[in-house]
């Protein structure tokens, strides 16, 4: 069985287990922690995500951030300027935070995403270097009605979370959903 299968296994049972209404939005956000190395082969999977969260009794909505950030550089007026001199773009990188805070926001507060709902968030990598995961998940967290889960690429050891394990984690109290292999902890 590959660890995408096993990952799937994990969530299946994990997204069955009954849902305490009453806890706070950072504890409403599951974690689904693999290698980056396998994130098409999970990519392609994700509707069996979906199929499992829907036969546990559970609405889905999918969330795709990967073209969030060439989107939100086509719109800016100074789009032009930030290629000559890429460092001009650090200062604009806290709007672009905002707006996939604000985007992600919009998902979770429409009707769909209720108390029973998956919201689910792929793409994730894509905003390494230009927003931490850390700050849109804190963003958001007291939007959640139902469960927010992120298909992270990275690692997971105690609650420290390393993004494509490419630099220092944070420390996040998500519910880590893994594979069972190691992965998460390496």
């Amino acid at each position: 069985m590959s660890r995408v299968e096993r990952l799937l296994k994990a969530y299946e049972r994990f997204v069955s287990l009954p849902w305490d209404a009453g806890i706070a939005g950072p504890q409403k956000v599951w974690f689904a922690v693999y290698d980056p190395v396998d994130e098409r082969r999970l990519r392609v999977r994700v509707d069996e995500f979906e199929i499992a969260t829907k036969q546990a009794g559970h609405g889905w909505l999918l969330k795709d951030l990967t073209d969030e950030f060439p989107l939100w550089m086509a719109a800016q007026d100074y789009r032009e300027s930030y290629f000559e001199d890429p460092e001009d773009l650090e200062l604009a990188l806290p709007r672009f935070r905002e707006a996939v805070v604000a985007g992600l926001r919009d998902v979770l507060s429409g009707a769909q995403a209720d108390e029973n709902a998956v919201v689910a968030v792929t793409g994730i990598a894509s905003l390494f270097g230009f927003a931490k995961v850390s700050d849109v998940v804190r963003g958001v967290a007291d939007g959640i009605r139902g469960r927010l889960l992120v298909f992270f690429p990275g690692s997971h050891e105690g609650n420290n979370y390393r993004l494509l394990d490419a630099r220092d984690g944070w420390n996040y109290l998500a519910v880590p959903i893994s594979a069972g292999d190691g992965m998460e902890s390496r």
